[in-house]
C-alpha cells in the first residue's frame, strides 16, 4: 500500500512540474529518492532502474492531458492535414523540432540514465537553467512570432536543438523548448503552446520505448505495472489543471519567478546531495 501512496505523490509531482519550466524528471528523481521509492516490500531487483523508468513513464499522463486539452484543435488539424498546406507545415516543424533530442537520446540513452540520473546533476542543472531564464528575461526584446502560424523552419530547428539539453535531468524539457522559442523570437505564450505540442511525440516516444526496454530487460515486472498506471493517472488530472494555469500565467508574467525558484531548489538539492545522506542512492 505504501508504494501506491508514493505512486500517487509522484503522480502529483509529475502533473505539476511537467509543463512548468522547472524539470519534472529532476523533481521526480529527487522526490522518489526522498520517499525511498520503491520500498523493499515491492521486491524490485534494481530499485534505481525501476525508479528511473517510473519517472519517465508516468509522463504519459501529461501527454494525455495535452491531447484532451487541445482535442478540438488536434481533431481539426487532423481533418485538414491531407489538404491544408499550413497544417502540414506546422506538423513538419513539430517533427523537425522533435528529431534532434530523439536521435541523441536514443543513441546515448544508457549513458544518460547511468551517469546523469542523480540528484547532484539535477541540482546543478536547475541552478544553471534558473540563471539562464533570469538573464534572458532581463534582456528587452520584441517578439517577431506571436502565433503558431508564423513559425518558420529556423524557429523549429532552434527549438529542437535547445530541447537536446533537456536530456540532462534538471534542465526541463518544457523549459528548454520554451527557452529555444524565446531565443528564436517567439513570444512567451506561443513558445509555451508549441512546447505543449512538441511534448506529444517527445514524451510519447520516450515513455513507450523506456517501459518496453525495462520490461524486456527484466527491470520491471508485469505485476508492478499497476504502480505505473496509478502514477500516470494522477499525473493526467494534475497536468490538465497545470496547462490551463500556465497559459494564463505566461499571458501576463515573465519566467523570472521560475528562474528564482530553480536556483533556490537547485541549491538545496546540491547541499543535500553533497553533505547529507538524504539523497544517497
Amino acid at each position: 500500500m505504501t508504494d501506491f501512496v508514493y505512486s500517487i505523490i509522484l503522480g502529483i509531482v509529475e502533473g505539476i512540474t511537467e509543463f512548468l519550466p522547472i524539470s519534472s524528471t529532476g523533481h521526480l528523481l529527487v522526490a522518489a529518492a526522498l520517499l525511498g521509492f520503491p520500498t523493499e516490500a515491492l521486491g524490485v531487483p534494481n530499485p534505481k532502474a525501476f525508479r528511473d523508468t517510473f519517472t519517465i513513464f508516468i509522463q504519459i499522463g501529461a501527454i494525455l492531458a495535452v491531447l484532451i486539452y487541445y482535442w478540438r484543435d488536434l481533431w481539426g488539424q487532423l481533418c485538414k492535414l491531407p489538404t491544408d498546406r499550413a497544417t502540414q507545415r506546422f506538423w513538419l516543424y513539430v517533427v523537425v523540432a522533435f528529431i534532434p533530442a530523439a536521435v541523441i537520446g536514443f543513441l546515448l540513452r544508457n549513458v544518460i540514465k547511468e551517469v546523469l540520473f542523480n540528484p547532484l546533476v539535477v541540482g546543478i542543472a536547475l541552478v544553471v537553467g534558473g540563471i539562464v531564464f533570469i538573464v534572458l528575461e532581463a534582456r528587452p526584446r520584441t517578439p517577431k512570432t506571436t502565433t503558431l502560424s508564423q513559425l518558420s523552419l529556423r524557429d523549429a530547428l532552434v527549438i529542437g536543438m535547445a530541447q537536446v539539453t533537456a536530456l540532462i535531468p534538471g534542465v526541463s524539457r518544457s523549459g528548454a523548448s520554451i527557452f529555444g522559442g524565446l531565443l528564436a523570437g517567439l513570444d512567451r505564450k506561443t513558445a509555451t503552446v508549441f512546447s505543449f505540442y512538441l511534448a506529444i511525440p517527445t514524451l510519447g516516444s520516450a515513455t513507450i520505448y523506456d517501459l518496453y526496454s525495462a520490461l524486456s530487460d527484466g527491470l520491471v515486472q508485469a505485476a508492478q505495472l499497476p504502480y505505473f498506471a496509478v502514477g500516470a493517472a494522477v499525473s493526467f488530472f494534475v497536468a490538465l489543471a497545470a496547462i490551463a494555469w500556465l497559459l494564463r500565467y505566461v499571458s501576463n508574467n515573465s519566467f523570472r519567478a521560475f528562474g528564482v525558484y530553480r536556483i533556490i531548489a537547485g541549491a538545496v538539492i546540491i547541499v543535500l546531495a553533497l553533505f547529507t545522506q538524504v539523497l544517497a542512492g
